[in-house]
C-alpha cells in the first residue's frame, strides 16, 4: 500500500499481521529458550559438584536466586508455547500475540538478571572475591542493557514513522 509515493506499510488483514508477528516472536523465543535452558541445565549441576560444599553463605544465596531467577526465565519464555497451544484455534491470535509479546520481554529480563547473577557468582569463585567483580558485572550488565533494550529502543524511536 502506498501513499503519495511512500510506502505506508503492509497490506495485510489483522488475522495476516498476527500469523506474521506469531511466527516473528516464536523465532525469537527459540533463541533465548535455547541460552536459558543451557545456561539452567548447567546452574542445576553445581549443586551436585565437590566444590559446592566449600562455597561461602553469600555464593550459596547467590547461587540459590540464580537457580530460581533462571528458573522464572525458562518458565516466562516457554510460556508462549503452552499460550499458543492453549488457545490455537480460538480465534484470539492477536490477543495471544500481545501476552506472548509480554511473556517474552519479562523472560528476557529474567534471563538478563539470571546471566549478571551466574556471571556474579562464577567471577566471585573464580577471583576469590576480589571487590572489583561487583564493577566488572555491573559493566557487562550495562552491556546488556545496552545491547537488549537501549539500541532496540533508540532504534524504535529514530525509525518509527509517526
Amino acid at each position: 500500500m502506498t501513499q503519495a509515493g511512500g510506502r505506508t506499510g503492509r497490506d495485510e488483514s489483522a488475522e495476516e499481521r498476527a500469523d506474521r508477528m506469531w511466527g516473528d516472536l516464536i523465532q525469537e523465543v527459540r533463541v533465548a529458550q535455547t541460552g536459558v535452558q543451557i545456561l539452567f541445565g548447567f546452574l542445576l549441576t553445581v549443586v551436585f559438584s565437590g566444590k559446592y560444599d566449600h562455597l561461602a553463605h553469600a555464593d550459596r544465596v547467590i547461587y540459590t536466586v540464580t537457580v530460581v531467577l533462571g528458573a522464572c526465565a525458562t518458565g516466562a519464555l516457554i510460556g508462549p508455547v503452552s499460550l499458543h497451544r492453549i488457545v490455537s484455534g480460538r480465534r484470539v491470535k492477536p490477543r495471544a500475540v500481545d501476552w506472548a509479546s509480554r511473556l517474552t520481554f519479562v523472560g528476557l529480563f529474567l534471563l538478563l538478571a539470571t546471566m549478571s547473577a551466574s556471571l556474579l557468582l562464577i567471577l566471585r569463585v573464580a577471583t576469590k572475591h576480589h571487590p572489583a567483580v561487583v564493577w566488572l558485572v555491573a559493566a557487562v550488565v550495562a552491556w546488556y542493557v545496552l545491547c537488549w533494550y537501549l539500541v532496540p529502543l533508540w532504534v524504535r524511536r529514530r525509525h518509527t514513522s509517526r
